[in-house]
C-alpha cells in the first residue's frame, strides 16, 4: 500500500488523518504550476496577484452578506479565508460549490489579510489521484519494544499474518483510492 493510498484509507475511515497533509503529496506539481501555500499567500505583498491551492473545509454564504460567499481552504501549512464576491461566484459556480480541492488566483487586499479570489479552477481530479502517490513517513523514536531492545528484532507488525493468502479482488465500480473530503457548507 502506498502513503498515499493509506492517507485515502484514513481519510475514508475516520474523516481525518494524522499521517502527513494531502497536499503534501501534490506539492511538488503544485509548485511547477507556480501555485503557492497559504502561509506565502498570506505574506504577499498588497495587490500582488499569487495563485494558490486547498483541501474546501467551509463554504458560507449567508443571507445578510449580499451574494458573497466566504470559502476556508487548508493546505499542508495553513489554513486560507477566502472572500468571492458575487460576480466571481456566478463565473465560477461549479468549479466553488462542487470542488473539493481547488486552486484560487487571489489578490491580497489591505493591512488585515482578506484574500479575495479573482479565478478559481476545481483541482479534485489532482486530490483524486493522491491515492497512487508514495512518499515516506519516518518513525522517529519507534515502537516501545524497539527502542528498549535496541531496534535489533524483527517488527511483527510488519510481518505477514500467518495462515492468510494474498488475494486480489476486483470491483470496477468500486474506487477504494480516491479521497474524499466532505466540506462544511452553510447556507
Amino acid at each position: 500500500m502506498t502513503a498515499g493510498s493509506e492517507v485515502v484509507e484514513d481519510y475514508g475511515h475516520v474523516g481525518l488523518t494524522l499521517r502527513a497533509h494531502p497536499l503534501s503529496f501534490l506539492r511538488e506539481g503544485l509548485r511547477h504550476r507556480r501555485i503557492v501555500t497559504c502561509e506565502e499567500a498570506m505574506a504577499a505583498r498588497d495587490g500582488c496577484w499569487p495563485e494558490l491551492a486547498g483541501i474546501v473545509l467551509v463554504r458560507q454564504r449567508p443571507d445578510s452578506a449580499k451574494g458573497i460567499m466566504f470559502v476556508a481552504l487548508e493546505d499542508e501549512i495553513g489554513i486560507a479565508n477566502l472572500v468571492v464576491w458575487a460576480k466571481v461566484f456566478e463565473a465560477n459556480r461549479r468549479a466553488v460549490l462542487s470542488a473539493s480541492m481547488m486552486a484560487v488566483r487571489i489578490q491580497r487586499e489591505g493591512d488585515v489579510v482578506h484574500l479575495v479570489a479573482q479565478r478559481i479552477t476545481d483541482l479534485s481530479a489532482d486530490l483524486a489521484s493522491m491515492g497512487s502517490r508514495d512518499m515516506t513517513f519516518p518513525v522517529p523514536y519507534g515502537r516501545g519494544y524497539q527502542v528498549r531492545n535496541g531496534g535489533s528484532c524483527p517488527d511483527p507488525y510488519e510481518l505477514p499474518p500467518k495462515g492468510l493468502r494474498t488475494r486480489d479482488i476486483y470491483i470496477p465500480d468500486l474506487h477504494i483510492d480516491t479521497i474524499k473530503v466532505k466540506a462544511r457548507n452553510v447556507h
